[in-house]
């Protein structure tokens, strides 16, 4: 997958070129009818379709006490993008220059940059540029006189609710993970890379591996079956999210995974963990020999749930 770091590089794509436009965290299923209407947009005329997305998320930057964590992180959502087959990604650095673009010399940037630009498509009542002066008429009027055709895509309903970001990050924030499939087209996870640990669960005989993520956001405290994906291979496991309590409380919370029938060493590599079924809470025990007991059903009870799943 080619991913461009500046609009200038969209005359690296061969044109026509189709642009699917929105932040697009979590490229749950309303995300990816915009992303569809593109791709079938740029088949029809021999065109090229590229994902245009933002880094980071726009609202770090224009309301920083207010911003949410995120479903997806940017390498978390290029890695599902090129899983979808998608070969050209740009991604936008979103700062305050760039936020205080003018709507419509955004457009024309992009009709520039383009080898030509034959379509965007964005999400109904998508706003962009300065003040989000931008919407899709001034996409409509631009796209008359640059030669572009505008597509809005409606939103997607799941039994009558519509899908969105905000409503899938509080579905996984209760540990609602059953919508959290349905609206996202997939299962909910979690993409980190794997730190050296202090070997505590090795010498237990449930090595884990520990996970540094990028501002994403975990299902509720507690013990998961998951399924995890290391490089293109998927590994059954336990996950752990919280602050240890029987070790010492942590100063913030971890996410640990064990991986069930795996060997390999991952320390530096880059896994994601999709959560398959909520276990039991976190909890206190009153020593290692009782953790290690628990730990051990835990393993049963993963192998159990992930066996129904498969």
């Amino acid at each position: 997958m080619q991913v461009l770091r500046s609009i200038e590089e969209l005359s690296s794509v061969p044109g026509p070129v189709v642009l699917a436009v929105g932040v697009f965290d979590g490229l749950h299923i309303g995300h990816r009818a915009v992303l569809g209407a593109a791709m079938t947009s740029a088949s029809e005329i021999s065109g090229s379709a590229v994902a245009l997305t933002f880094d980071p998320h726009p609202s770090r930057i224009l309301t920083p006490s207010h911003s949410p964590l995120l479903l997806t992180s940017t390498p978390h959502k290029l890695r599902l993008m090129e899983s979808i087959g998608w070969k050209h990604v740009l991604v936008v650095t979103f700062d305050q220059e760039f936020a205080g673009i003018e709507a419509e010399d955004f457009v024309l940037r992009l009709v520039a940059a383009a080898r030509p630009l034959a379509g965007i498509c964005v999400g109904d009542g998508w706003r962009f540029g300065r003040k989000r002066a931008g919407d899709g008429d001034l996409l409509r009027r631009l796209g008359a006189t640059s030669g572009f055709e505008t597509t809005e895509v409606a939103p997607v309903k799941v039994e009558g609710q519509t899908v969105s970001s905000t409503m899938i990050r509080r579905a996984v924030a209760m540990g609602d993970l059953a919508p959290c499939r349905d609206f996202l087209g997939r299962e909910y996870s979690v993409l980190g890379t794997v730190l050296a640990g202090e070997g505590i669960g090795r010498k237990m005989g449930f090595p884990t591996a520990n996970l540094a993520t990028d501002n994403e956001l975990f299902p509720p405290d507690g013990v998961y079956a998951v399924r995890v994906r290391v490089v293109d291979e998927y590994v059954n496991g336990v996950a752990n999210i919280g602050r240890r309590p029987t070790l010492g409380a942590a100063g913030h919370r971890l996410l640990e995974v064990h991986l069930l029938d795996f060997t390999l060493d991952l320390y530096g590599k880059e896994i994601e963990v999709e959560f398959r079924q909520y276990l039991r809470g976190e909890m206190k025990f009153a020593g290692l020999d009782a953790l290690r007991s628990q730990i051990g059903s835990d393993v049963d009870a993963a192998r159990l749930v992930l066996r129904r799943m498969s």
